[in-house]
């Protein structure tokens, strides 16, 4: 018991006690601790990869799941991709070089889904994407693209055409860089190399049509998605080759009578060196760079291999492989009899498969006319490609496919058996034109004999098209024009060629013809009349047809005003250019509905533009006779400002070219402008107003369209600032156009018996008229001419009614400020050359007759004419008068306090007039 309790001593339980703390043992470990917040904000930003809008996926690392083995992994990553790049379009720009190289490298993927993402990722870059970004990874996208077409698996085959579409629509130019890769590629997917002993022998290699039977499609079917792509790219590599013409009426390269744009050149501004005129090299279109280096050509340090199809050698041997494998197309889709038969499935892509061969076959044609031995390359395709081409080509021709129609809707080209559109926008008419333009390239006028049998069915089939009256195309027209030209230029005599343009002829007097084939038509009858222009006149047989159109031409013009100001135009060009080669049927027709062209109302010439204005101005030049009739609506057309003042002058230039005041060194026989019509209308223009516009001016009254005053029978019309610079610019040119003539006092006669007859008398003037009238007879006057009293007494009522006006003046009025200077001009030159007419308006200011308002503005007049230093003398001789007017003046204002107006007009009057001073200097007025 004593070790128990001992035991227990050493290990005593501590009691506690309720409410008090347990206390802290010896060893206990301290667990406080305090915190306290760390700004991190560099580690907070986002780090600019911005997530999508689902799975909060960044651009890196959509980029790096394109690299799974998982085919549904790549598609999300690529629908990822798209739907990111759409919210965020600067992401393309910062990681162009990874989405390009990522998305084309599943061009070649096992799945379908995934490159069907691919090429709908694609194409959206493609709309974002410009080609100069694109460019330097393009190389990178056409290997993975040729990789695609050659691949073994026929869905990558397929798929790889729709990638091919996304290029060739974007980037056309960037694709045909790489033309022989592709052109090969091509080759591959409808064909393979035949195995044979021949190839042991090292001759050519020959290609044959594949047939797959794994494909999803019909041989013949997959041909034709091929062809149609093929077809697509060498429009693209004709596209962009600068040097080849475009087909049908563009002009062949060694035509010396091809149309040129012409350059205008104004000689007042090329004289102050203000205009370079470049010098073209050779007559041509392209300016001749003087430099003193040269850049290498690329073309220079190619292989034939890298050239393309701008090599002649790799274009020859393109054609070679290429025409034997269509061909072979042809006679798998051509119909085995002379017409289709209705109800074969097959039937519309077969029309389709022929379309796409003969357009690659006319492709091919056009780019061998860009090599400059154009010649022999004609002489090899007609050698190894006419026959095959006539036995297979021409054998059905021409090509039809009637279909079912339904009764409830019309076919615009129902007539036309040749004109069927299938349910597939096969057009059959361009099928056979296609066709056409492939044969006549082949002929010459050489080989017509031997190509007589042929020539006659397709010019048949193009007169008949013509002829037919249906509803055409601008593509058909310009394709059938093409051809039409092709067999003119091959047979070139007239019983030949005059059954093709009445067949044209009958085609363009069709009525609501769309505008791009109305232009057409144009411009074959108009490149037809230069070809028949430039033969020689012994040789030069005139169409009568030809003749007919171009007669038609001035009355078509005069009918479509504004209707079409392009179309109007292109006629005003071949009017032009018909009528400076003296064409008398066109002259003819012109001269006859001139007066309609050159009407001041409704008139052509006042419906268009200012250039098309230009070019009917100078139309005016070959007219054979200006009557009175025309002058008449000329002289409103310059005066009525609905054309410039510069184009107003030039036409009274030309008026004074066909006069017989032109003064030619040589005699003309006959002159186009009768005298007395050409004095009437240098004197209408110079009034400004017709007679009917002055009757109806008679009836106005009052401000503030009127400036009258008590002291003068005219009262002056105040014109609008634009008619009053039109009218001001136009008078300066018949003033000029008035001095020119030889007799001036028989000239000023003229002008002096039409102020009298016309304007004496009446009560309102335009004061652009009055101030007309002053500018002629200052320009005009000379010491033989003789001043009527009637014309005297009205020249002083209008120098004294403008003196007036330009003196009461408001200075804020903007509009008429600006009339001020050619107006106090032109009356103080009348002033300083007739010193009658000076005394007769100083002899008018009967100051007892005006009311009180108008005293200081004659004493503001007199002191102007005083202090003038050309009219100071004229002044002194009629000091008698001014010193009466002034006393009348201070009778009136006897009694009243003597104004400043009034101490002014005294000074002046004791300082020039009263001292009569020796010699005074002239003083500048500022009124």
């Amino acid at each position: 018991m004593t070790k128990k309790r001992k035991h227990q001593e050493d290990f005593q339980k501590v009691k506690l006690k309720v409410g008090k703390k347990k206390p802290k043992l010896e060893n206990a470990t301290d667990t406080t601790f305090k915190t306290k917040a760390i700004q991190i904000p560099e580690q907070l930003k986002e780090d600019g990869m911005l997530t999508t809008q689902n799975r909060k996926l960044n651009i890196k690392d959509l980029l790096s799941q394109m690299h799974h083995y998982s085919p549904g992994v790549k598609q999300n990553a690529l629908l990822g991709l798209k739907d990111l790049l759409s919210q965020y379009p600067f992401l393309i720009d910062a990681h162009l070089s990874n989405i390009i190289s990522e998305v084309a490298a599943v061009f070649t993927d096992k799945d379908s889904g995934v490159r069907g993402a691919a090429v709908h990722l694609l194409q959206f870059l493609a709309s974002k994407i410009r080609a100069e970004q694109i460019a330097p990874f393009f190389p990178l996208v056409s290997a993975h693209l040729s990789s695609a077409m050659t691949h073994i698996s026929e869905g990558i085959q397929e798929d790889s055409l729709k990638v091919l579409d996304v290029l060739l629509e974007t980037y056309p130019a960037l694709l045909t860089d790489r033309s022989s890769i592709l052109l090969k590629n091509f080759v591959e997917l409808i064909s393979h190399q035949q195995l044979s002993k021949r190839l042991k022998s090292k001759d050519k290699l020959s290609w044959m049509l594949s047939v797959n039977p794994n494909r999803r499609v019909t041989s013949q079917q997959w041909r034709l998605n091929v062809l149609i792509r093929l077809k697509k790219f060498l429009q693209a590599v004709v596209d962009g080759s600068n040097e080849i013409e475009d087909e049908g009426l563009q002009e062949q390269k060694d035509s010396p009578h091809s149309v040129r744009n012409p350059v205008f050149i104004s000689w007042k501004v090329h004289a102050s060196n203000q205009q370079n005129v470049h010098l073209y090299q050779n007559d041509g279109l392209r300016p001749k760079m003087n430099s003193s280096f040269r850049l290498r050509s690329l073309a220079s340090v190619m292989d034939s291999a890298e050239k393309g199809l701008s090599s002649a050698e790799n274009l020859k041997g393109f054609i070679e492989i290429i025409i034997p494998l269509l061909i072979e197309c042809w006679i798998e889709a051509s119909p085995a009899q002379s017409a289709p038969i209705l109800g074969n499935l097959l039937e519309s892509d077969c029309q389709q498969l022929m379309q796409q061969v003969l357009s690659i076959i006319h492709l091919l044609w056009k780019l061998t006319k860009r090599h400059d031995e154009t010649y022999k390359m004609e002489v090899w395709l007609r050698m190894n490609y006419l026959v095959d081409f006539k036995h297979h080509f021409m054998r059905n021709f021409p090509y039809s496919l009637q279909e079912t129609v339904k009764h409830k809707k019309k076919d615009a080209c129902k007539g036309n058996k040749y004109c069927t559109t299938s349910s597939n926008n096969v057009d059959h008419l361009l099928l056979n034109l296609t066709l056409c333009d492939i044969m006549v390239s082949l002929a010459s006028a050489s080989t017509l004999q031997a190509d007589s049998g042929w020539l006659d069915m397709i010019r048949k089939f193009v007169t008949d098209t013509l002829q037919d009256g249906s509803r055409l195309n601008s593509k058909q027209v310009n394709r059938l024009l093409g051809v039409t030209w092709r067999l003119m230029q091959i047979q070139q005599n007239k019983v030949a060629t005059e059954p093709l343009i009445k067949a044209v002829y009958t085609l363009y007097q069709q009525r609501n013809l769309l505008f791009p084939v109305r232009t057409l038509l144009l411009k074959f009858f108009s490149r037809v009349y230069q070809k028949e222009d430039s033969k020689t006149q012994r040789i030069r047989s005139r169409s009568k047809v030809l003749s007919r159109w171009l007669a038609g031409l001035p009355q078509q013009l005069a009918l479509l005003g504004l209707r079409n100001p392009e179309l109007s135009n292109q006629l005003i060009d071949i009017i032009h250019s018909a009528a400076s080669r003296a064409n008398k049927e066109l002259l003819q027709s012109l001269q006859a509905t001139a007066v309609q062209i050159y009407d001041p109302l409704d008139g052509t010439l006042v419906l268009l533009p200012a250039e098309a204005q230009r070019r009917l101005v100078q139309l005016v030049y070959f007219l054979p006779c200006l009557p009175a009739s025309l002058l008449t609506c000329l002289s409103r057309c310059c005066i009525m400002g609905r054309m410039s003042s510069e184009l107003a002058a030039t036409l009274i230039g030309i008026l004074r070219m066909r006069s017989s005041f032109a003064g030619w060194k040589c005699q003309v026989q006959d002159n186009a402008v009768n005298d007395v019509d050409y004095f009437s209308f240098l004197f209408s223009t110079l009034i400004g107003f017709s007679r009917e516009e002055l009757t109806s001016l008679q009836g106005i009254r009052g401000k503030p369209h009127i400036s009258q005053t008590q002291l003068s029978p005219v009262r002056l019309y105040l014109t609008d600032l634009d008619q009053f610079l039109h009218h001001w610019a136009v008078t300066e040119v018949i003033c000029h156009s008035l001095s020119t003539i030889p007799s001036q006092s028989q000239c000023f006669d003229i002008l002096q018996t039409g102020i009298c007859k016309y304007l004496v008398g009446l009560v309102v003037i335009p004061d652009s008229t009055a101030g007309s009238v002053l500018c002629a007879i200052n320009k005009l006057l000379d010491q033989a001419c003789i001043l009527s009293e009637n014309l005297h007494k009205f020249l002083a009522s209008c120098c004294y009614s403008l003196l007036y006006f330009l003196l009461t003046l408001d200075k804020e009025d903007a509009e008429h400020v600006q009339k001020r200077d050619m107006l106090w001009g032109s009356c103080i030159s009348a002033l300083a050359l007739l010193p009658r007419l000076l005394r007769l308006m100083l002899q008018s200011l009967q100051v007892s007759r005006i009311c009180r308002e108008e005293l200081p503005v004659v004493a503001q007049l007199l002191r102007l004419l005083m202090q003038h230093g050309q009219l100071r003398s004229h002044m002194m001789t009629n000091e008698f008068l001014v010193q009466q007017i002034i006393k009348d003046i201070m009778t009136l204002k006897s009694g009243e306090v003597q104004e400043q107006w009034l101490t002014d007009l005294h000074y002046c009057f004791n300082i020039y007039l009263a001292s009569h001073p020796q010699g005074p200097r002239p003083i500048n007025t500022v009124y």
